[in-house]
C-alpha cells in the first residue's frame, strides 16, 4: 500500500498534464491489442468538445494477465437521451498501459470502438500482462486526454503474497450525502475495491429523503427506460470522489436492487410499476455499460451474469454471488416482520440450485487460504425487536432460512480455507459470528460475515452505544454495530485477516474526516471473530 498518497496524485496529475498525446504502437514500441470490441484501427474520428471523458475511467475483475478498463464517452453527461452528447456514430478511442505514473514504459496501446448502441461506453480486455504488479493507464478520443489510473495484476496462481489489502463499500445514494467516504478509501489506497451493490439508486429526485434532508438531488423522474438508467449511472459517475476511487484501485461490482428496483425479486417488481421486464433489462444494460466488467456479464436480454470468481494467488478468492435474479419473492409482502411462517419453506431459494452447487464446487477447488464469499444482504439471523418477541428482515436471508441452512452447511463441509462473508444493503456496519445453529448459541461457527455500511445512504447516521450494545445482547452471534457512513478496509495475510471498520462522523457535508470505530481479527482456521 502507498504510504504517500499526496506524491501519488501529484505524479499522476502530472503525467496526465505532461502528455501531449498517446504514442503510437510503433513509436511507443509496443503491441495493439485487437482481442473483442478492441480494434487496430486508426485513431481521429474528429474532434469531441467538450471533454468527453466527464465520467472518468476504471478498472476491474484483476487476473493474473490482466484486468478489464473502462471508459465512457459524455461530453453532456445528463443530456436525458441517455447519449452524453455524443453524436449517433461511431467514435474511437485510443488506450495505453504502462509500467511507470509518467508513461515512459509503455507495454500495450490500442484502439476500441465506442458505439452509440452501448452509450459509447468501452470495455477493454487486457491479456498478456506481468503477474502481481501496478499498472496505469489512460485513454484518448477526440483530441482530448483522459485522467491516468491506477490497477494492478493479480498475484500468480500458486503463489501467496505476503499480505493484500481490499475495501469493501456499499449503498451510496446520491441526494443523502458527499461521497467523501469514496476519497478515504481512495486515500489508503488498497489494492482492491469490492463494491457489494446499490451503486445508484432509482428514485425520483426528493421521494427518498435523510434525516438530515437531502444535500443534492437526483437529475430526472424514477427510472424507467434505458436513457433514465444512463443518465443516472452518469449523474453518480460525475461525482469527483467516485471518480478518485475508481483511479485508484480495480474493482470487483456486483448488484442488488436499487440498480434496478427496490427489493426486486426474480421475475417480481418491488413496486406495483408496470412494465418491469422491460426496466430490469434496461437497468442491466445500463449497469454493465458503467461498470469494468468483462464481456462475459453483457446483459443478454433480461438477464445478466454476475455471479464469478477471482483469485488473489493462493492467498485469497472473492466468490461474488447473485441474490437477486434467481431468488423467490420476499414472504409475507416483505419488509420487517413478526412471525411469518411463510418464509420457512423449505423450497424457497435465494441463489437458487445452480448457483449454490456453483458455489460449494468453488469452495471445494478454490487455492485461496481466505473464501470471500461477496454478496448483497445479511446472511446471519438478525432480530431488531429489543425483548420478547422476533422481527425479522424478510428481504434478507432472514426470509430464506432453509437455503440459508442450506449455505451454512456448505460453509461447515467445505474443505477449503477459512470462509468470510461480505454484505452490504443494511446502511449499518456490523461484525457476526455465523453459527451453525442460530437458536443455539454454542453450536460450531462455520464462517464470519463483515457488514460493510453504506457510503451515504441515510445521510449521516448515528452512533448510540446502548442501542447498539442492546441489538448486539439479542443477537449473541453479533459482536459489533455501527450505524454511521463509511467503509470496511481489510488487511489478509496467510496468518490472519484483519478489517477495520473505517466511519465518518458526517456527509451531509464535505471534509469528514475517517476514523476506525472498531478492528475485529480472523486468525486462520479459526472461522470466528478476535
Amino acid at each position: 500500500m502507498d504510504q504517500n498518497p499526496s506524491r501519488r496524485a501529484f505524479l499522476i496529475a502530472a503525467a496526465v498534464a505532461g502528455a501531449g498525446g498517446l504514442m503510437s504502437p510503433a513509436s511507443a514500441g509496443a503491441s495493439t491489442t485487437t482481442r473483442g470490441s478492441v480494434q487496430a484501427a486508426p485513431a481521429g474520428a474528429g474532434r469531441i468538445a467538450p471533454d468527453p471523458f466527464t465520467l472518468g475511467i476504471a478498472s476491474g475483475d484483476p487476473a493474473a494477465d490482466g484486468f478489464v478498463l473502462w471508459t465512457r464517452l459524455a461530453p453532456d453527461p445528463l443530456a436525458p437521451d441517455g447519449h452524453g452528447g455524443m453524436p449517433a456514430r461511431d467514435a474511437e478511442v485510443g488506450w495505453q498501459v504502462a509500467t511507470d505514473e509518467r508513461f515512459r514504459q509503455v507495454v500495450r496501446t490500442g484502439t476500441a470502438t465506442a458505439r452509440p448502441g452501448s452509450a459509447h461506453a468501452v470495455h477493454v480486455e487486457l491479456q498478456g500482462l506481468e503477474p502481481g504488479r501496478e499498472y496505469f493507464y489512460r485513454f484518448r478520443a477526440g483530441g482530448h486526454l483522459s485522467p491516468a489510473g491506477r490497477t494492478r495484476t493479480a498475484p500468480a496462481p500458486g503463489t501467496t503474497p505476503a499480505s493484500f489489502t481490499f475495501a469493501a463499500v456499499s449503498c451510496a445514494q446520491y441526494e443523502h450525502g458527499y461521497y467523501t467516504a469514496y476519497r478515504r478509501m481512495a486515500e489508503q489506497h488498497p489494492d482492491l475495491v469490492v463494491h457489494l451493490g446499490d451503486y445508484i439508486y432509482e428514485y425520483s429526485g426528493g421521494v427518498y429523503t435523510a434525516a438530515q434532508g437531502n444535500v443534492r438531488e437526483h437529475v430526472g423522474g424514477k427510472l424507467q427506460t434505458l436513457a433514465d438508467y444512463r443518465t443516472r449511472h452518469a449523474q453518480y459517475k460525475t461525482d469527483p470522489d467516485l471518480q478518485r476511487a475508481h483511479l485508484n484501485s480495480p474493482w470487483l461490482v456486483i448488484f442488488d436492487d436499487h440498480e434496478v428496483e427496490n427489493n426486486w425479486a426474480g421475475d417480481n417488481p418491488g413496486t406495483l410499476v408496470p412494465g418491469f421486464a422491460a426496466r430490469k433489462a434496461a437497468g442491466f444494460q445500463a449497469y454493465y455499460e458503467h461498470m469494468p466488467l468483462r464481456r462475459s456479464a453483457v446483459a443478454r436480454g433480461h438477464g445478466i451474469r454476475i455471479n464469478r470468481r477471482v483469485s488473489w494467488g493462493s492467498l485469497a478468492t472473492f466468490h461474488l454471488l447473485d441474490s437477486r435474479q434467481f431468488r423467490d419473492e420476499q414472504p409475507c409482502d416483505d419488509g420487517m416482520r413478526s412471525g411469518c411462517d411463510e418464509r420457512l419453506g423449505q423450497e424457497r431459494v435465494m441463489l437458487g440450485a445452480d448457483q449454490m452447487k456453483w458455489l460449494a464446487e468453488g469452495l471445494s477447488s478454490a487455492p485461496g487460504a481466505w473464501n470471500l464469499i461477496a454478496q448483497q444482504v445479511i446472511v446471519g439471523q438478525r432480530d431488531y425487536h429489543l425483548g420478547p418477541g422476533r422481527e425479522l428482515n424478510v428481504d434478507a436471508w432472514d426470509g430464506y432460512p432453509a437455503e440459508r441452512d442450506r449455505l451454512l452447511a456448505t460453509l461447515a463441509s467445505s474443505p477449503a480455507g477459512d470462509s468470510i462473508v461480505l454484505t452490504g444493503d443494511a446502511h449499518v456496519a456490523s461484525a457476526s459470528d455465523l453459527p451453525a445453529d442460530f437458536d443455539d448459541p454454542d453450536s460450531a461457527r462455520v464462517g464470519v460475515e463483515l457488514v460493510a455500511t453504506s457510503i451515504s445512504s441515510d445521510g449521516d447516521g448515528y452512533h448510540d452505544p446502548a442501542r447498539d450494545a442492546a441489538l448486539v445482547a439479542e443477537n449473541p452471534h453479533l459482536k459489533f454495530v455501527n450505524e454511521r457512513r463509511g467503509y470496511i478496509m481489510c488487511d489478509a495475510t496467510p496468518d490472519e485477516l484483519k478489517a477495520d471498520f473505517r466511519t465518518l462522523d458526517y456527509i451531509s457535508r464535505k471534509g469528514a474526516p475517517a476514523r476506525t470505530a472498531a478492528t475485529f481479527t480472523i486468525p486462520a482456521g479459526e472461522r470466528t471473530l478476535t
